[in-house]
């Protein structure tokens, strides 16, 4: 730049070449925002996870002999997996259509995984549930609690995974860490179900899945959006950190022992920032699917990072 360019910039005069708008042709986004229906899909990984993480609490309460805590954890999970069910269905607009995703089982498609995976899970919960309000048949209802609580964890993150093989930024550059934020996440909403179900005295278990939820929840996903850079910048809206705050308040009260009031309001506080999780980062995806920026500038930053040819 000469020296008459110098003086004019310091006089505030406009550059000559304006800065680059990221758009795309006719205006039409580069990627195909998603077409799920939020509150189906982010109800879905929502319900799912609050499913599994409830499989492996009712599972420990049944070995340390909580059988109430066991019981609201049985339950939670056979109505959480129901809900998710009916969910998946409805936002496929046929139940046939989810049927004919049980016609192959592709390991190398998480969608494929996650169906055989809810087909062999809801009946597992089912049956831990009727068994133990009948109060009959206690071995199979014991063999069923196990083995829905061995499947309890890949149920509770394997959405995450649905996520981040997608081609949506925020969702795409997050899959390191998204697992860990929905197991995290998965565990709170369990830990706050069992809080306002259970009497206060058996949810010793409840209240430390609670702290350690959060803590896993909180610790990933500030580490997630540390890493991510620009495609970060979705996360940084209102429902992200009001489950932060929810969050963190509910394993703080939970971890108070408080009474049957305190625990009620823990476990409330849990369950919304549960679920203002999977719906922030449902609807950051698709924010990020729709602006170019977020898609054209990664790309670049990666073309711009390799080595040269000849270099």
């Amino acid at each position: 730049m000469t020296v008459t360019g110098q003086r004019r910039r310091r006089r505030g005069e406009q550059p000559v070449v304006p800065e680059a708008a990221f758009a795309s042709y006719y205006g039409t986004p580069i990627l195909n925002s998603p077409t799920w229906r939020a509150l189906d899909i982010a109800g879905y990984l929502f319900v799912g996870g609050l499913a599994g993480a409830s499989s492996l609490l009712a599972a420990g309460a049944g070995a340390t002999a909580r059988p109430a805590l066991a019981r609201t954890a049985k339950l939670g999970a056979a109505g959480a997996v129901s809900a998710s069910l009916a969910l998946l269905v409805h936002d496929l607009g046929r139940p046939a259509r989810f049927l004919n995703m049980l016609r192959v089982c592709k390991p190398t498609s998480p969608m494929s995984v996650g169906s055989w995976l809810l087909a062999g899970y809801a009946p597992l919960t089912l049956t831990a549930a009727a068994t133990d309000v009948a109060g009959r048949f206690r071995l199979v209802g014991r063999a069923a609690t196990a083995s829905a609580a061995a499947l309890g964890p890949a149920v509770a993150t394997y959405t995450a995974v649905l996520l981040a093989d997608t081609a949506v930024p925020s969702w795409h550059e997050a899959h390191r860490e998204l697992p860990f934020v929905f197991a995290g996440s998965s565990a709170t909403a369990a830990a706050g179900l069992a809080l306002v179900g259970a009497p206060a005295a058996q949810t010793g278990p409840a209240r430390r899945m609670a702290v350690l939820g959060a803590a896993l929840e909180v610790g990933a996903f500030r580490l997630m959006r540390r890493r991510m850079g620009l495609t970060a910048e979705p996360y940084e809206r209102r429902l992200p950190r009001a489950a932060e705050a929810l969050t963190v308040g509910g394993a703080v009260l939970a971890g108070l022992r408080g009474g049957r009031t305190v625990a009620a309001v823990a476990g409330a506080a849990l369950l919304a920032g549960s679920a203002a999780l999977r719906f922030g980062v449902f609807h950051a995806g698709v924010a990020s699917a729709e602006d170019p920026k977020y898609t054209v500038v990664p790309q670049r930053e990666r073309l711009d990072s390799r080595p040269r040819e000849g270099a």
